[in-house]
């Protein structure tokens, strides 16, 4: 599901050739697995979830608010002949985490891949951020990567590699952000939820890939959503923003889209434990590129 599809009309750079993004692949390079996004009612998580669809996955589509969007998703993933359905959950609960799973295991019979996308900001000065920010921030973005993690885990623990339909008993992608190494002054929170799951990620990698478990992340940077329109939605906007990219154009939804089916898919399989940055450059310290 393209950017341009979400009611918001793109700035781009007139120098530049236009931007056409391609159609979600109709390979299905995934084709009798299950997945499941969180977040997955609009941006990033929209689109995760139907390229996956597209690539053969039945598909979980998680929300918290927005069911509207997440009824969407849907609609788009069974038009393209997948199984799919939309379940509220709270990622930062354990009991609608494991309620979300229950009714899967009960829909799909098991969850092949995991996207753990859901996550939100609020934004303070650090001298005055609240505790309550800060908890809101991290319960949402770590804690509910952690619980949604676990209990993929524990579910392909359980049922071991299927080789008829992947190589690996199961694929972990926890959605993070390129402030997982580039800091971010007013948004503390935020960037120490991505550090955070950049850890989580490597670490329970590490102690999976016995079981033929892969977990990987993506950590996406400048991505054109409605969440951020303030940042490329004007011509000076954009122009201040392509100073931090030096690809010099704005992501679409769908490049973290078309990375996401990858990790997912057998092409993928002796990657484990690595973060794959989609940023156009902007984690190669831009700020340099004239010799400092």
């Amino acid at each position: 599901m393209a950017a341009t599809d979400k009611g918001f009309a793109p700035y781009h750079d007139p120098g530049l050739p236009p931007i056409v993004m391609p159609e979600c692949s109709v390979e299905r390079k995934l084709k009798g697995q299950k997945a499941l996004v969180t977040g997955a009612s609009s941006g990033i998580g929209k689109s995760i979830a139907v390229a996956l669809g597209h690539a053969g996955a039945d598909v979980v589509v998680n929300y918290s608010r927005d069911q509207k969007g997440a009824d969407e998703a849907v609609a788009a993933l069974q038009a393209c002949g997948v199984r799919a359905y939309a379940q509220r959950a709270d990622v930062a609960s354990e009991d609608d985490v494991l309620a979300m799973f229950e009714r899967a295991r009960a829909e799909f019979g098991t969850i092949d891949i995991l996207v753990a996308n859901a996550g939100l900001q609020q934004d303070a000065p650090f001298d005055q951020m609240t505790l309550a920010q800060w908890n809101k921030v991290i319960s949402v973005n770590l804690t509910g990567q952690f619980l949604c993690t676990r209990e993929s885990v524990r579910e392909f623990k359980r049922r071991g590699v299927k080789p008829e339909v992947s190589c690996a008993a199961g694929k972990i992608i926890c959605v993070s952000s390129v402030h997982d190494v580039i800091p971010w002054a007013g948004h503390v929170n935020y960037a120490a939820s991505k550090g955070g799951i950049s850890m989580m990620m490597k670490s329970v990698a590490q102690e999976v890939a016995p079981f033929r478990i892969r977990v990987n992340a993506i950590s996406p940077g400048a991505i054109r959503t409605p969440i951020n329109m303030d940042a490329w939605q004007t011509p000076e906007a954009y122009a201040a923003l392509m100073k931090l990219v030096p690809y010099k154009r704005i992501g679409e939804t769908d490049d973290i889209a078309r990375a996401a089916v990858w990790l997912a898919s057998d092409d993928s399989d002796y990657i484990t434990g690595a973060t794959l940055y989609v940023d156009g450059g902007m984690t190669l310290y831009p700020g340099f590129e004239t010799g400092g």
